[in-house]
């Protein structure tokens, strides 16, 4: 019986298992390694590709198909497209392309013609129009509690009922401060036919992220967490919420000067592998510690939702998975008891 409350429209449509995607968070921290782990578990992992060039999709994508022969998909960031990376997504025949941050218009028509379910995350009920009345497959509503780049400023509870009811019949899948099972509980009976979680898939075992910054969400709770325009170098004027550290306590004391002027403009943070070589992070940088990062984490960029009060663990991503389908199923029969 609460299976069935589970198998939700969204499931049935993407022909996944459970109504989880992992968020696809972006330069690669979700990888192909995350992404198939949670197909694999029967979820819709979604690769990270915002920022990436087509060449390096096209592999990341097929890396992923080699991993799992379940439904998976990609994650774009429209600012940072480059040229290509939409059309490498339709050769390479994606199931399911999320969109964020921008006109949809040019990139919608020839994803659908590939036969790809297009969604795109918004933060207001006016963008959820927008996009719906373009063709959209769905949306993603994002929360303002939400880790990464925050598109608008209302918080989930909110925005979820308001875009489930300005968008209907679409499926609209619910994204910000979720991490448990009665987070999918609560979402779902919000209206959503799903969820998509950011922070707690970064502190899962496949993803990219550095090992300390996964350590230092599993050790935070929500208020730990800022909201900001701070990290800008590589895209500027886009909210984030981050984790507090020095950068943002330092730039607080100098009082919140503007970009050229902040303390430590300009230097280098540390290194981390690019493609054959290392690169230099600089201070204030859009992208966040990954794997083989030899720096100073008290200077990265450490996106993270308000959910990370309630992760207090690292585990592989198919146990993130089955435990929250397990809790959803103990809250459901609870409140049916």
């Amino acid at each position: 019986m609460f299976a069935d409350a589970l198998n939700t429209r969204l499931c049935r449509e993407l022909g996944i298992e459970h109504p989880i995607l992992s968020a696809p968070l972006g330069g690669g921290t979700a990888g192909p390694e995350l992404a198939a782990a949670v197909s694999n578990a029967g979820g819709l992992g979604l690769l990270g590709m915002g920022g990436l060039p087509a060449p390096v999709i096209r592999e990341q994508i097929r890396d992923a198909r080699r991993r799992t022969t379940r439904p998976f998909g990609v994650g774009l960031l429209l600012p940072h497209l480059s040229g290509g990376e939409v059309e490498v997504c339709a050769e390479e025949q994606v199931p399911v392309l999320l969109l964020f941050w921008g006109a949809i218009e040019p990139h919608l028509a020839k994803a659908q013609r590939a036969g790809i379910r297009v969604f795109v995350q918004v933060g207001s009920v006016a963008e959820a129009q927008t996009a719906a009345a373009a063709g959209v497959d769905g949306i993603v509503a994002q929360g303002f509690e939400a880790g990464g780049h925050v598109r608008g400023t209302t918080s989930l509870a909110t925005l979820l009922p308001a875009v489930c009811q300005a968008v209907a019949p679409l499926p609209v899948v619910a994204a910000g401060g979720i991490a448990t099972g009665r987070g999918l509980v609560a979402a779902l009976g919000l209206g959503a036919s799903g969820v998509l979680m950011g922070t707690r898939f970064v502190a899962s075992e496949e993803s990219r992220a550095a090992l300390e910054y996964k350590r230092r969400i599993v050790a935070a709770r929500a208020e730990d967490t800022v909201h900001t325009t701070l990290f800008d170098v590589g895209w500027p004027d886009a909210p984030h919420r981050v984790l507090r550290n020095k950068a943002v306590d330092e730039w607080e004391t100098a009082g919140r000067p503007l970009p050229g002027e902040r303390p430590g403009e300009g230097m280098a943070i540390g290194r981390m592998p690019a493609g054959d070589g290392m690169l230099d992070v600089p201070r204030y940088s859009v992208q966040n510690p990954m794997l083989g990062f030899d720096g100073d984490l008290d200077y990265a960029t450490l996106y993270a939702g308000e959910s990370c009060t309630l992760i207090n663990d690292i585990k592989p991503a198919a146990a993130i998975v089955r435990d929250m389908i397990a809790e959803a199923e103990a809250v459901l029969a609870s409140l049916r008891a």
